[in-house]
């Protein structure tokens, strides 16, 4: 993002002001002090920070300027906020802060907070319901003017007490039809059809879906009917069978993974997400299996170091940077006072292939 310079701005007054002060550091000066300092009224200088120049003379402007660069004078941004009503502040809060795809959708609420001129507030629930709920209810108490959710698997009735607040709020990677509220993430069914097609086009015929426990995940049970309705449609001989571990019990991984290696048919495993691609690959060299010689690998969310993995791992990429950017514009529209019916933006995942999948040489 291209650096911006403003002149007489008073956000680049307080930030001059660290380096600038000269004064007792005993009190934090008020801003009555800089009315008193810079010879001029309360009103003039609220003005003046708010960015309303063209009512202050010139003469007047400098005279504030330089008071607030000598007194190091810092604005109380929130009691102004909730002053006008407006904190300029969104609250995210999200399932895994240490899974990639959450980084990078995160990454992409930032971007466009910054472009949007809003601060965000980033709450991790850890993949606890309990303090999920904890984090909602404390980013609604703090004024925050907008939520963007990446929900573990919250009842949609607790998500539904905060969006009947009229707080507006953006659910990314889940559907909750009874939520009077926007829904911004992957097309769950055309990506999961399309990796399941592709496994079935390299000669593969039971495909092992491993997935976390689905529960009111929706993303996860559209990924598993999928995977399922693409196999159906393919014939009798494929097979579709789904696997739900948690992904601390090892031995229900190791169980899942073997019975993929012993199948009767040419089996691949299809991960339901990065942290599921992750423990199965380290399981499958635990093993001693490869790929694809043994098993095909494939998995959503396409992390970096899948390329890194023997012959590489083939994968379906979402477009997560895109997911939280657009997650964040619908919200400002929402907080601007925009009143259409939810809607809901689905984007496409895309086929990244590399070794894992490849098909078996004909012996000639």
């Amino acid at each position: 993002m291209r650096e911006q310079h403003y002149p007489n701005h008073p956000t680049l007054d307080i930030f001059l002001a660290l380096s600038m002060r000269d004064t007792d550091t005993t009190r934090t000066p008020t801003i009555n002090d800089v009315a008193r300092e810079a010879k001029a009224g309360k009103t003039s200088v609220s003005r003046y920070l708010n960015g309303e120049f063209d009512s202050l003379s010139d003469a007047l402007r400098l005279r504030i300027q330089h008071a607030i660069r000598k007194l190091g004078f810092r604005p109380n941004q929130m009691a102004r906020g909730l002053k006008r009503g407006r904190t300029r502040m969104v609250g995210m809060v999200v399932a895994d802060i240490g899974n990639p795809y959450s980084v990078e959708v995160m990454r992409g609420v930032e971007a466009a907070c910054q472009k949007q001129g809003f601060m965000l507030m980033v709450c991790n629930s850890d993949n606890q319901l309990e303090l999920e709920k904890r984090y909602l209810n404390l980013l609604v108490n703090y004024r925050v003017e907008g939520l963007v959710v990446n929900p573990i698997g919250l009842p949609e009735e607790d998500l539904a007490a905060i969006s009947n607040t009229g707080l507006p709020m953006v659910i990314i990677d889940r559907r909750a039809d009874r939520l009077q509220c926007d829904m911004v993430g992957l097309d769950n069914t055309q990506a999961a059809t399309l990796a399941t097609q592709h496994l079935i086009a390299q000669g593969f015929h039971a495909i092992h879906f491993l997935t976390e426990p689905i529960g009111q995940v929706s993303s996860r049970s559209e990924r598993e009917q999928a995977v399922h309705q693409a196999v159906k449609k393919a014939g009798k001989q494929y097979a579709a069978i789904t696997a739900e571990v948690d992904i601390a019990d090892a031995a229900a991984l190791q169980l899942a993974l073997q019975a993929a290696l012993h199948s009767k048919q040419r089996s691949a495993i299809l991960a339901g997400n990065g942290r599921m691609l992750l423990n199965a690959a380290l399981g499958l060299q635990g093993l001693g299996a490869r790929w694809p010689d043994d098993v095909g690998l494939l998995g959503f969310d396409d992390p970096n170091w899948a390329v890194l993995a023997g012959s590489g791992i083939t994968g379906i990429r979402q477009p997560t940077f895109d997911i939280g950017h657009a997650a964040l514009e619908f919200l400002v529209q929402r907080i601007d006072g925009a009143n259409a019916p939810p809607r809901f933006l689905a984007f496409p995942g895309e086929l990244e292939i590399r070794g894992s999948t490849a098909a078996l040489k004909s012996v000639t």
